[in-house]
């Protein structure tokens, strides 16, 4: 006769005690109306936001003095902080989700993301492993091989998020090492025979030699390759480059082509790299942390022509997808060596999957459930309606092209995207000045870039809420900038 199971007792649930515990942890009534109070005053921030200036308005001196209030020896009303410090982030940011920000690849999240980073918090599932966080992998997962597929990659293509490009190209050198030498894993850089390097276009995304530097090959193993006078790496000096390598004695890793130079939205010749690098027997990477959102946009895709033919790429889901930071994606057709990569085991985590728990794929190990932004994203807009959201793009940075030619404006770069490299007229005031007087007047974003070794105005237009408004109010402001500092100049 089986035992009789005791029965236990309910317990009721008790409320947190008054104090510190109540200020981390208060009960629903009052987590509901300060919620109310974050989402309303957020909508009152950003309806003020653009219509203010781009450039921060905070005077810092006397911010460090309120900063310097908080002792944090007595609590204070979470509804007063919270106030707070919306005010703060209001009037001490550049703010890239003002209209007439024309600058870096942040551009203003989608609504969507931001609605998954509050869910994402709220849940705060660790992503280290599928036993702990089921739906999340396999969510992530799932957005992977959507993005694969557009890339053009095949049905065994896998990859993982990461926390932007950086980790991304990261990962791609590690893979690159691995399938060079196997005993790179264990002995590192001493695997090789000779001392390890990879090739890069001049104007590729610098980080590579931190990245080069963190993975124990040397900042001096990144070959900065000449580029053709468009911005683009140039295919007869990255042969030349690997070719004098060999006979140096130094053993050529990986091509790394960019999709999208941060300076100029310039693309290296895809299908070309890609043939030197199976003809040299390399690993072949593409940067399109930028770029990469083309996929997108069947009229625009085949300015990608060639990022299929990759081992590996790179995109950022918080450049032109829009989004939060940060949110970046690593992809490869040979899923199999992620593994090898980053395998490790211990007692203490509940599985160990090869191509299924994150920890065993990729750098990090606790991670946040970054990809639920791009899933929500995606699967609210479709591709159709992120391919909408990047042609419009690219047709308000024609808008501002022709806009400043008529005006007897130069632009100097070639680029598909939707980035331009912009030039005053002859006898006009230099870039520099006339980007600080723009910045000063806190109507626009713009910035001072270097293309073939010149000064130029870069304005990049992936804000999804700029308008042609938008895009004459900059034209202006650089024309009253140019004028103002002539004036100036001539006096």
């Amino acid at each position: 006769m089986p035992r009789r199971r005791k029965s236990i007792p309910q317990l009721k649930r008790q409320r947190p005690p008054s104090g510190s515990g109540s200020s981390l942890y208060p009960p629903p009534v009052d987590r509901a109306r300060l919620d109310d109070l974050l989402t309303r005053e957020l909508m009152r921030a950003n309806e003020r936001l653009a219509e203010g200036p781009v450039t921060p308005s905070r005077n810092l001196a006397g911010f460090r003095s309120e900063l310097a209030d908080f002792d944090f020896r007595e609590p204070r009303p979470l509804d007063e902080l919270l106030s707070w410090t919306i005010d703060q982030m209001e009037h001490g940011l550049v703010h890239v989700t003002h209209p007439r920000y024309f600058g870096l690849f942040n551009p203003a999240p989608t609504f969507p993301a931001q609605c998954a980073d509050r869910i994402a918090g709220a849940f705060n599932p660790q992503l280290a492993t599928s036993t702990t966080s089921p739906v999340a992998v396999e969510i992530e997962a799932h957005v992977i091989r959507a993005i694969a597929r557009r890339t053009g990659f095949p049905p065994e293509a896998a990859g993982h998020f990461t926390s932007g490009g950086s980790e991304a190209n990261y990962t791609a050198l590690l893979c690159a090492l691995t399938r060079a030498t196997p005993d790179f894993a264990m002995r590192g850089a001493r695997a090789f025979e000779g001392p390890p390097v990879i090739y890069v276009s001049r104007e590729s995304h610098l980080a590579w030699i931190k990245i080069a530097h963190q993975a124990g090959i040397g900042r001096s193993a990144v070959r900065l390759v000449a580029t053709d006078g468009f911005g683009r790496m140039e295919q007869g000096a990255l042969k030349d480059a690997i070719v004098g390598d060999r006979r140096g004695g130094c053993v050529p890793v990986m091509i790394a082509a960019t999709a999208g130079t941060t300076n100029a939205g310039m693309i290296d010749p895809l299908w070309a790299c890609a043939e030197l690098a199976r003809s040299n027997n390399l690993w072949y990477h593409v940067d399109a942390a930028w770029g990469g959102a083309v996929i997108a946009s069947d009229r625009l895709r085949p300015v990608l022509n060639g990022i299929e033919r990759a081992d590996s790429v790179t995109i950022d889901a918080h450049k032109w997808f829009a989004t939060t930071m940060g949110c970046g994606m690593f992809i490869t057709r040979h899923p199999h060596l992620l593994s090898r990569t980053f395998q490790v085991a211990t007692s203490f985590m509940p599985s160990n999957h090869a191509g299924i728990d994150p920890y065993v794929n990729s750098v990090q190990w606790s991670r946040r459930f970054l990809g639920l932004r791009m899933f929500l994203s995606l699967a609210a807009a479709g591709w159709a309606g992120y391919g909408a959201h990047v042609e419009r793009s690219v047709a308000l940075a024609e808008m501002l092209k022709d806009e400043l030619s008529r005006r007897g404006w130069e632009i100097v770069n070639s680029s598909p995207l939707a980035v331009l490299c912009i030039k005053p007229p002859a006898g006009f005031g230099d870039v520099r000045s006339i980007v600080a007087r723009v910045l000063a007047s806190g109507r626009a974003w713009i910035a001072v870039a270097s293309f073939e070794g010149s000064d130029v105005i870069r304005a990049c237009v992936t804000q999804g809420e700029t308008t042609p408004e938008d895009v004459l109010e900059l034209v202006h402001t650089l024309i009253q900038a140019d004028e103002t500092e002539t004036s100036s100049r001539r006096a």
